[in-house]
C-alpha cells in the first residue's frame, strides 16, 4: 500500500515534467488531422513512441547508453521531414468520404502516418531516457508496475486533453486560421533543435546522411497521404 501511495505521485510527476512539450505537438497534431492523418494514427503513433522510450530506460544500468548520441540525433529526420511534407502538400479542404471497413489495428500501427508521429515523440523525447533510467532503476518490481501504468495512462489522458482542447472554440478558431502554417515551421524547428542538441551536426558523414534520408523519407510521406484512402478521421 506504501508503494502505491508513493509510486503514483511520482510517476505522474514524472510524466509531466517530460512531457509538457508533447502536449504543444499533439495539439498542432489534432488541429491538422483530415481524411489522410486520422486521429488514430496520432493516438497509436504516440503510444508507439512512448513505449519505446520505455523500453530504452527499462535497464537501467546501461539503458541510457545503448547508441552513440549523434547517431540517435538522426530522428530529428523524422519532424524535419513531415514538416516539409506540409510545405509541399498542404492540406486540402476536400470533404470525408465515409468509412473503409476493415482496417486493422495493425495496419494502422505500421501506417507511415503512425510511424511518423512515433518518430516524433521517441526524437522528443531523447532526454525522457536519462530520467527515466535513473528512476526504473530504483524501483521494486510492483513500484515499476505502478508507474508504468501511471505513463500508460497519462499518455491518454495528454491525447485525449490535447483533442478537447483543439475544440475550444478560442484555440480552434487560432488552429484553423494558423495552423497551417504554424505545424511546417515548428516541426521542423524541432527537428533541427534535436540535431544540435545531439550533436550530428557536428558529424560531416552524418550530415550527408541527414541529408538523403530527409529527402527519401519526405518523398516517401509525399506518396503516402497521396496514395491513403479518403476515409474518416478515426
Amino acid at each position: 500500500m506504501n508503494e502505491l501511495i508513493t509510486a503514483v505521485p511520482i510517476g505522474i510527476t514524472a510524466f509531466i515534467a517530460t512531457n509538457l512539450d508533447d502536449i504543444l505537438i499533439l495539439l498542432l497534431f489534432f488541429s491538422q488531422a483530415n481524411a489522410n492523418f486520422r486521429h488514430r494514427h496520432i493516438i497509436s503513433g504516440q503510444y508507439l513512441g512512448f513505449a519505446t522510450l520505455v523500453l530504452l530506460s527499462l535497464p537501467g544500468f546501461f539503458g541510457g547508453l545503448m547508441f552513440p548520441q549523434d547517431w540517435v540525433g538522426l530522428l530529428g529526420i523524422a519532424p524535419i521531414s513531415i514538416g516539409l511534407s506540409r510545405f509541399l502538400t498542404p492540406d486540402s479542404d476536400q470533404p470525408e468520404a465515409e468509412p473503409i471497413s476493415g482496417q486493422s489495428a495493425f495496419s494502422t500501427l505500421l501506417s507511415p502516418q503512425t510511424c511518423s508521429i512515433a518518430a516524433v515523440t521517441f526524437a522528443n523525447g531523447g532526454d525522457n531516457v536519462g530520467i527515466y533510467v535513473p528512476l526504473f532503476a530504483n524501483c521494486t518490481w510492483d513500484s515499476l508496475l505502478i508507474v508504468l501504468s501511471v505513463f500508460f495512462s497519462m499518455v491518454g489522458v495528454w491525447c485525449y486533453a490535447a483533442y478537447q482542447l483543439t475544440r475550444l472554440p478560442a484555440i480552434a478558431e487560432t488552429l484553423s486560421r494558423y495552423g497551417n502554417l504554424l505545424v511546417p515551421f515548428v516541426l521542423i524547428g524541432l527537428g533541427i533543435l534535436i540535431l544540435i542538441d545531439s550533436h550530428t551536426l557536428e558529424n560531416r558523414g552524418l550530415v550527408v546522411l541527414t541529408l538523403v534520408l530527409t529527402s527519401l523519407w519526405t518523398l516517401k510521406l509525399i506518396a503516402a497521404l497521396n496514395l491513403t484512402p479518403q476515409v474518416e478521421k478515426y
